[in-house]
């Protein structure tokens, strides 16, 4: 079955009579979903712990999530954009990440519309009305991406969107009931207890579903929980009486635990490590159109380093160094960080021997001007850049998305590294690269990638920071500038991210009633049957 046309974009003349009960059972896949009373209540996170918890009991398990609205994504294997939760989901599941975990990717360029990422490539631009009307042929991209996962795994474990009480949205629903109801699934409802109005939530939510959905709800997660258990009882055994379904377990609040997060309250100021100063502090400059923000996660795993996420000028003031995200309208972006004042604020940070950092969309913004010919992204046709870097950016028509390994050359220093591209930018002009990529999807290639200008550099390369060697060497410099001593050994991301995830299953696994959610999902007849064993 061809995903793309010879044209790139997504067929939409399917077999809309394909059901569930043609194929999807012939290795007795299970699936179980995680649904939500509303965005921001850990779904992500709690299919990711299940995922794990699922693999450590010898499934092969795999996460979905239909439709995703995220500015965080990432790059598959062969070079197709998805949700960057999914992806995590997927190293959880202990499986390789592709576009079937993530049919349909939105991507918002404004406050009313979104790129369509389809099988991991981008089908179009979208206002929300006219996505709410593509919603109908969307379900069969969707259906499609499940039933090849349903061929493949023993358990899928699927993530709804937002709320499934979003009565307006009903009509079409592929991102939560409507789910369900196509994949025949069970549904977990997770509330989060750390807002307030837990109960309320979770029985509003119940009360909002037609009989046929609130039927497929079969128990509750309380997510997020600080404090004594005992003063919770009252308010379990009152939810239990009222609804008639179990409390599955209650998930303390995570501590001190690395885990990606997609919503954009991972951007708050956070506390400092330990409540004392940090040694060096690196400014994020907070755009509205932020993306791929967990590029910065690593430093959050590091001794001495605060990240500060700032929307105000104000912010720059004592960092060491100021780096400029991505974006997913970068004109747009970088006339907002115009006239908030950033631009005199960055001049002066650069004049005065500070290192500013731009990835991707950032990078662009260092240049002499944005070029935007076929409105890819606004009505803008060009702008002026920040004049950094003597480089001129153009918006093209196809968006580049790979996974890359580079050698880039920083402080004189040469380090290969690894990350994956996601840009539909091509910049070029008088600078010397910051890196050269030596390989995109896992292709041989020679090409340069980035720009360097005194102490400003640029790069397309997403999740450069992930590398341990170059993100020390980074620091290195920063605390040089400052008098301090480096070559201190720092923290391992990749180690880390491995006992987080970890970490995260044995507390998940702990607090839920696995053997009733194995009962609930109907894993333990249908495969125990088959050989599979339970430890």
């Amino acid at each position: 079955m061809d995903r793309l046309n010879p044209g790139g974009k997504p067929s939409i003349q399917r077999d809309f009579s394909i059901s569930m009960t043609d194929k999807s059972m012939k290795k007795c896949m299970k699936p179980i979903m995680v649904q939500g009373t509303s965005s921001h209540v850990g779904k992500s996170i709690i299919v990711a712990a299940l995922c794990r918890v699922f693999r450590n009991r010898g499934f092969r398990v795999a996460p979905f999530k239909a439709q995703n609205m995220a500015l965080n994504s990432a790059v598959t294997a062969d070079g197709r954009e998805i949700g960057r939760a999914q992806a995590f989901q997927a190293e959880a599941a202990g499986v390789e990440a592709t576009s079937d975990m993530n049919p349909i990717l939105l991507k918002p360029t404004g406050d009313s519309r979104s790129q369509v990422i389809i099988n991991g490539k981008v089908y179009g631009s979208m206002s929300a009305a006219q996505y709410h009307g593509f919603k109908k042929e969307a379900k069969q991209f969707v259906l499609e991406s499940f039933l090849r996962l349903a061929d493949e795994y023993e358990v899928i474990v699927i993530e709804g969107a937002g709320s499934p009480a979003e009565v307006n949205l009903r009509d079409n629903d592929i991102a939560n009931m409507g789910i369900a109801e196509m994949c025949d699934s069970p549904v977990l409802l997770v509330g989060d207890i750390d807002r307030g109005g837990v109960f309320a939530s979770l029985v509003g939510t119940l009360e909002l579903l037609t009989p046929a959905e609130r039927d497929r709800i079969k128990g509750f997660i309380i997510n997020k929980f600080r404090g004594d258990p005992g003063l919770l009882k009252p308010g379990l055994e009152f939810l239990e009486n009222r609804t008639a379904r179990p409390v599955l377990g209650v998930i303390p609040y995570f501590k001190d635990i690395s885990l990606p997060d997609e919503d954009g309250v991972a951007l708050e100021p956070a506390p400092k490590k330990n409540g004392s100063a940090a040694a060096l502090t690196l400014a994020v400059i907070k755009l509205p159109r932020i993306s791929n923000f967990t590029d910065f996660d690593p430093f959050k795993t590091e001794a001495g380093v605060e990240l500060a996420f700032t929307d105000e000028p104000e912010g720059l003031k004592g960092a060491d160094a100021v780096i400029i995200p991505g974006t997913k309208n970068t004109l747009e972006d970088l006339n907002w960080l115009r006239a908030r004042g950033f631009e005199k604020a960055l001049s002066d940070f650069m004049e005065k021997g500070g290192l500013i950092i731009g990835i991707c969309g950032g990078f662009q913004m260092l240049g002499e001007e944005i070029k935007d010919p076929y409105g890819i992204e606004s009505g803008l046709q060009c702008i002026k850049g920040l004049s950094f870097i003597n480089a001129t950016t153009t918006l093209m028509k196809e968006k580049q998305t790979f996974q890359v390994t580079a050698e880039a050359c920083f402080n004189g220093v040469r380090y290969n590294v690894t990350g994956y591209e996601i840009h539909m930018g091509e910049t070029t002009g008088d600078f010397a690269p910051f890196s050269n990529i030596k390989e995109r999807n896992k292709a041989k290639t020679d090409v340069a990638d980035g720009g360097v200008s005194g102490n400003v550099f640029g790069t397309y390369i997403h999740g450069i920071f992930d590398n341990d060697k170059f993100r020390h060497g980074l620091m290195d410099l920063l605390k040089e500038k400052k008098g301090l001593e480096g070559g201190a050994a720092g923290t391992s991301f990749a180690s880390t991210r491995k006992n987080s995830l970890n970490s995260m299953a044995k507390i998940v696994e702990e607090n839920l009633d696995m053997e009733r959610i194995l009962e609930i999902a109907g894993i333990e007849k249908t495969l125990m049957s088959q050989g599979f064993k339970l430890e």
